[in-house]
């Protein structure tokens, strides 16, 4: 397998970049080889992934490990071949990738070409829970007023909630405080519990 090319940019086009390493040029078939126009004639590194098969190989290139390897993920995924696949990680990028698969957002995924609600919920049935412990990414929730709230102030509201469950207040009073206590942002489950009980005895 060829895992990256260490060589001189010689060409850009619309479709792939060709990369010349020991007097070999290397046609690279990238989701946006303009990404590399500025280092036309220069050295550079292309991370491939080697896609081969009984009558074609083909080297697929990525800027980063992180796009490399999600794209050999979605692979993975029954009814994606590597054109749609390219076309996601090209188009939507990691972060937005990871988050629309754990956040099961059908909407979002059924927005590339290719991919109706069966392959959307085939792709989140089989990377929903695998993506987010490989790649380096910060989820954000959204609330009911759309507020974006990220992944580890959820964790420690949801500590906070549920030592206030422990005192004794009901689900319905929590369903009530959340909103508040969601622009707490940063905050500790202290602060959320202290700031908890302050809008539940106004109540």
């Amino acid at each position: 397998m060829i895992a990256y090319i260490n060589g001189r940019l010689e060409v850009v086009n619309e479709n792939a970049v060709i990369v010349e390493a020991n007097g070999v040029g290397y046609e690279v078939i990238c989701a946006n080889p303009f990404r590399f126009q500025h280092q036309l004639g220069e050295k550079i590194r292309i991370h491939t992934f080697h896609y081969i098969r009984e009558d074609v190989q083909i080297l697929y290139g990525f800027v980063n490990p992180d796009e490399k390897n999600l794209f050999a993920r979605i692979l993975q995924v029954s009814g994606i071949g590597p054109k749609g696949a390219l076309s996601i990680v090209g188009t939507a990028g990691v972060q937005d990738f990871v988050e629309a698969i754990e956040t099961e957002n059908e909407k979002f995924l059924t927005g590339f070409p290719g991919v109706g609600k069966k392959t959307a919920r085939q792709m989140i049935l089989d990377l929903k829970g695998k993506l987010i412990q490989e790649f380096d990414v910060t989820l954000s929730i959204t609330d009911e007023k759309g507020t974006l709230f990220d992944s580890h102030n959820q964790e420690v509201l949801e500590e906070a909630l549920e030592a206030l469950r422990s005192l004794g207040y009901s689900e319905r009073e929590l369903k009530q405080i959340t909103p508040e206590l969601k622009k707490e942002k940063n905050a500790n489950t202290d602060q959320y519990i202290r700031v908890g009980l302050a809008l539940l005895t106004k109540k």
